[in-house]
């Protein structure tokens, strides 16, 4: 029977959320304007502003509102498809290119060598020698300890390890010993 390791998830760096939560953060700011408008006294500029003026406007701005709310949650969510998946199949790579999600799934047995070198990026070389990069992640080191882990049980080589083969005791083995 083969190793199977247990399914982790590593999500995208914050950096690359920060611009999609940003424009969340203006977003609200603008539906907390419009909905103080909406409120507020009839002599104000705000009242004026959001109320008044909206009889001339193409569109209303309680509908700019929501187009912009809805977006930005859009955008939120489409900035937290990233990341990797190490589950007990393979690897399955998330990205975001333009405006399509982009999956990619790479089982065990294609895998070649797992690297590890590199500070930045985590590669998988595949059995028809090509090379994968996977995604930036939050937890670099956690998604490299996983690899690990699983080309130790598999035989896949792990250029660029830092585990000792005695540290890759699995949970079974932790609580038997």
């Amino acid at each position: 029977m083969t190793y199977r390791p247990q399914e982790t998830v590593f999500g995208p760096p914050f950096l690359v959320r920060l611009p999609s939560l940003l424009y969340l953060l203006v977003a609200l700011g603008i539906s907390v304007v419009i909905f103080a408008g909406e409120r507020s006294a009839p002599g104000t500029w705000l009242y004026h502003y959001v109320i008044a003026d909206d009889m001339g406007r193409v569109m209303s701005i309680r509908t700019f509102a929501v187009i912009i709310t809805v977006s930005a949650i859009a955008s939120v969510i489409r900035a937290g498809m990233r990341g990797v998946r190490v589950y007990e199949d393979g690897v399955e790579a998330r990205d975001v290119t333009a405006l399509v999600p982009k999956l990619k799934r790479y089982r065990w047995p294609q895998i070649e060598q797992i690297v590890l070198d590199s500070a930045a990026q985590i590669a998988l070389d595949l059995w028809d020698g090509s090379r994968a990069y996977l995604p930036e992640v939050s937890d670099r080191n956690g998604l490299g300890e996983a690899l690990e882990r699983v080309g130790a049980a598999r035989a896949i080589p792990v250029r660029g390890g830092r585990l000792e083969l005695d540290e890759l005791e699995g949970p079974e083995e932790a609580e038997a010993g």
